[in-house]
C-alpha cells in the first residue's frame, strides 16, 4: 500500500510543470521568510523541471548535453542533499525530507487537493516538530517537492539527508543575516578622497573569507577576477587565478557566469540589451525585471553590496 501511495502522489506532482511551480512559488512567497524568499526562487531556476524531462526523455543523453553546452552541477539527482546549501532551511532538510516521506506514504487523504497547500501542510508540521519559525521552513519544503518529483521516490529516500553548514552560520539568526546583507557599505577616509568606492560581494555565507571587492560600476566578474586565490573547492570550472565566478569569455557568448542574487539585485545595474539578448539564448529566466533574480555576472555592473 505504501509504495502504490508513493506512486500516486508522484503521478500528482507530475502533473506540475514550470509554469505551474512558477504560479505556486508566487503563491508562497508572502509566506517565505525574507532570508529564504529570493533563494527559493533561484533554486528553481537552478534546477528548471523542463531540463530535467529533456535529460531523462533523451535518446542520446551525451548529444544532448553537448547541443545544451551543460557544466557544472547539472543533475539534481547527484546533489538532492546539497543543492540547496545557500537555503537558510537547508539546516532543516533531514527534517523536511522525512515528513515529506511520511506525507507521500501516508494513507490518510491530503487536507487539499492543491499543491501550495500540501507543501504549507508539511512545512507547518515540521515547523511544530522542530521549534521554529514556519516562514523558515516553507521554501526548504517546496524545493522538496521539487526535488522528489524530479528525482523519484527511491533516489530522494535513498539520499542519506546531511546538511552542509558551518558552525558559525548554523547559530545566527536568520533576521542577523537579512540584517547584513543591507547593510551599507563602509568606505574609508582614503577611498573618499580619491574619489573610489568599493562595495562587498558575498558568494558563500557559510564562510567567514567567501568575499571579493568590486569598484564601483565594475562588473562582478571583474572583480572576482582580483580576487586570486584558487577555488575549486567552490567549483571545479572555476580556474586558477580567476576568482571564485567560474568564467570563459567575459562579453556574454558562453553564458558560463551566470549566478543567483540573494540580496542586493537592486545594488546592480539594470539588464542592458546584450545581457536581454543572451539570457533569451541561454533560457536562464524569463522575465522582464530590470533586475532579476538570475544575472550574467561578466555583464551585471555593481553599485552596491550584494549576495551572489
Amino acid at each position: 500500500m505504501k509504495a502504490e501511495n508513493e506512486a500516486l502522489f508522484l503521478a500528482f506532482l507530475n502533473r506540475h510543470d514550470d509554469e505551474a511551480w512558477s504560479a505556486i512559488l508566487d503563491s508562497l512567497s508572502p509566506a517565505i521568510h525574507e532570508v529564504d524568499r529570493n533563494a527559493t526562487r533561484i533554486w528553481h531556476y537552478f534546477f528548471p523541471l523542463a531540463l530535467q524531462r529533456a535529460l531523462s526523455g533523451a535518446s542520446d543523453l551525451p548529444a544532448l548535453v553537448r547541443k545544451l553546452f551543460l557544466d557544472g552541477s547539472y543533475l539534481l539527482s547527484t546533489q538532492i542533499d546539497s543543492s540547496h546549501w545557500f537555503l537558510y532551511g537547508h539546516r532543516y532538510w533531514p527534517d523536511v525530507k522525512r515528513a515529506v516521506l511520511d506525507y507521500v506514504a501516508s494513507e490518510s487523504a491530503p487536507p487539499s487537493l492543491e499543491l501550495t497547500s500540501q507543501i504549507q501542510d508539511v512545512a507547518a508540521r515540521v515547523a511544530r516538530q522542530v521549534g521554529a519559525d514556519v516562514s523558515l521552513i516553507v521554501g526548504i519544503t517546496a524545493v522538496a517537492f521539487m526535488t522528489l518529483q524530479q528525482v523519484g521516490v527511491e533516489a530522494f529516500r535513498s539520499s542519506p539527508g546531511t546538511v552542509t553548514l558551518s558552525p558559525r552560520f548554523h547559530e545566527q539568526p536568520p533576521d542577523e543575516i537579512v540584517r547584513r546583507r543591507k547593510q551599507p557599505e563602509r568606505q574609508s577616509l582614503t577611498d573618499i578622497l580619491r574619489g573610489r568606492k568599493f562595495y562587498t560581494v558575498t558568494f558563500d555565507e557559510r564562510l567567514d573569507d567567501a568575499t571579493f571587492r568590486v569598484i564601483h560600476g565594475q562588473e562582478l566578474t571583474t572583480g572576482a577576477y582580483r580576487d586570486k586565490p584558487y577555488y575549486t573547492w567552490h567549483d571545479p570550472r572555476c580556474k586558477e587565478g580567476e576568482g571564485p565566478i567560474p568564467v570563459q569569455c567575459r562579453s556574454a557568448s558562453c553564458g558560463t557566469c551566470w549566478v543567483g542574487v540573494l540580496a542586493g539585485a537592486e545594488n546592480l545595474s539594470p539588464v542592458g540589451r546584450l545581457e536581454a539578448m543572451r539570457m533569451k539564448v541561454f533560457g536562464y529566466i524569463e522575465s522582464d525585471e530590470p533586475r532579476p533574480l538570475i544575472r550574467l555576472a561578466c555583464q551585471a555592473q555593481a553599485y552596491g553590496r550584494a549576495t551572489i
